[in-house]
């Protein structure tokens, strides 16, 4: 058919009036809520957990508490759905008229990719999730045309298979830790190291190193995250790099599980906010409900075993499988999804619609603010900026949390009263597209 007679479709950004507030809401809400997993990252030495952790007498032993059960593996979750339901939203109305869709969403990851491998490696925050999930959304992509009704398989079956890798490289560890116990005592027994005890106690320092920081360690490693940044980024690329390629395969799969989850609840109306009132409260019900229990239940048993690096240890020696850990998939799914429903609750009521829309900007601006959460905690707790590491208490470093949540949630929608995008959403889709993209309203 001749050009001049058929309607060309362009590829292009998503118009903002074909955005949907609720995804938009649900990611802010994640966002933020992601902040408050991060900065103990960012801001406590290794094992300052256990001064509270166990003392039920602490205010911090509280806040932990609430913070564990609410929001632990939640709000990445939730992030996690949003993200798989964007694939969707991604694809939506775009044609094939001068570049394929498919080179377009790839082109989307391979950014999206190189912006996690910035935020590691020079901004230097190595629980950076934006590499992560461009692999992931690398692989969902090819799930996007797969009906529903089949996408909800991938939690309780990745929550298996995890729960198998987890445990085989768990018990892996536990051997080195075994292995390494019976060096030492032997060491200790003046006796002659056999070449297999020699390399056990070379195992178990590589394991310390990267993973379990002896007490000693720890002290070191409180020091370098004190001092300039040549000596942060040489502590810290490392640990990145291995996340990024050694660690890797471990942790794509929980990831895509929950994206594959948040497509299937796209498709299925739960995440726009179509579905009826009644349903969304059935789901907050039965989430909160046997969620809660769950996870209580589950701070309560590492109350009980895990209050200390040493209890971790001895407990590694004698307990070949953590069954407990089973829980954690499925308390998380049910307490996201009860978090989800409140949210779409809320945004469908009417009520608080000030905070909704302040929210929705901080959601649309995710990258940008995500970015800036790195950018602030690093220069605040860094030994090369602020230099308070392990200088405030649990509690106080949630300040700087609403700090940070209270410029975001004012100053998003005020950049977005002049502008399309945020900074980084901007640079993204221009690179996406390869061209420019308007930026001002």
């Amino acid at each position: 058919m001749p050009e001049t007679t058929q309607t060309m479709i362009i590829a292009a950004p998503i118009a903002e009036n074909q955005r949907i507030d609720t995804i938009d809401i649900l990611r802010g809400f994640a966002l933020l809520g992601i902040l408050l997993m991060n900065i103990p990252g960012f801001s406590m030495a290794d094992y300052s957990f256990e001064a509270f952790k166990n003392d039920p007498g602490s205010f911090n032993f509280w806040l932990y508490q609430i913070i564990g059960i609410f929001f632990e593996g939640k709000m990445r979750a939730m992030f996690g759905m949003v993200f798989g339901a964007g694939v969707l939203l991604f694809i939506a109305n775009k044609g094939t008229k001068g570049a394929s869709v498919h080179a377009l969403y790839y082109r989307r990851m391979f950014w999206l990719l190189l912006f996690g491998l910035i935020h590691a490696h020079l901004i230097l925050w190595i629980g950076e999730i934006l590499y992560l999930y461009a692999v992931c959304g690398m692989i969902l992509y090819l799930f996007r045309n797969v009906a529903a009704k089949y996408l909800v398989w991938a939690v309780p079956i990745v929550a298996i298979v995890s729960f198998v890798a987890g445990t085989i490289q768990y018990q892996n560890i536990r051997a080195k830790r075994i292995a390494y116990v019976e060096a030492t005592t032997a060491q200790g027994q003046n006796q002659t190291l056999t070449a297999t005890q020699t390399k056990a106690l070379t195992e178990w320092r590589k394991i310390e190193k990267t993973m379990i920081p002896n007490r000693e360690d720890a002290k070191e490693n409180t020091r370098k995250m004190k001092s300039d940044y040549g000596t942060v980024a040489r502590y810290l690329r490392p640990l990145a790099w291995d996340g990024q390629t050694k660690y890797l395969p471990f942790e794509v799969w929980d990831s895509l599980a929950l994206m594959l989850l948040g497509l299937a609840l796209f498709k299925w109306g739960f995440l726009t906010g179509s579905w009826s009132t009644k349903d969304y409260w059935t789901v907050l019900k039965i989430g909160y409900g046997l969620g809660l229990p769950l996870v209580m239940y589950s701070n309560y048993y590492a109350f009980h075993h895990f209050s200390t690096l040493e209890a971790n240890l001895a407990r590694m020696e004698q307990v070949p499988i953590n069954w407990i850990n089973l829980i954690y998939p499925f308390q998380r799914i049910l307490i996201v999804l009860g978090h989800a429903s409140a949210l779409i609750l809320l945004a469908k009521s009417g009520v608080a619609q000030g905070l909704c829309r302040r929210l929705a900007a901080v959601g649309r601006m995710a990258l940008s603010n995500y970015i800036s959460h790195s950018l602030i905690c690093t220069l605040f707790f860094f030994g090369y900026g602020l230099n308070y590491y392990a200088e405030l208490e649990f509690y106080q470093i949630y300040f700087v949390v609403l700090v940070i949540w209270a410029i975001q949630l004012i100053i998003s929608p005020i950049w977005l009263k002049y502008f399309l995008f945020g900074p980084l959403e901007w640079l993204w889709r221009s690179l996406t597209y390869w061209k420019l993209q308007p930026m001002r309203r």
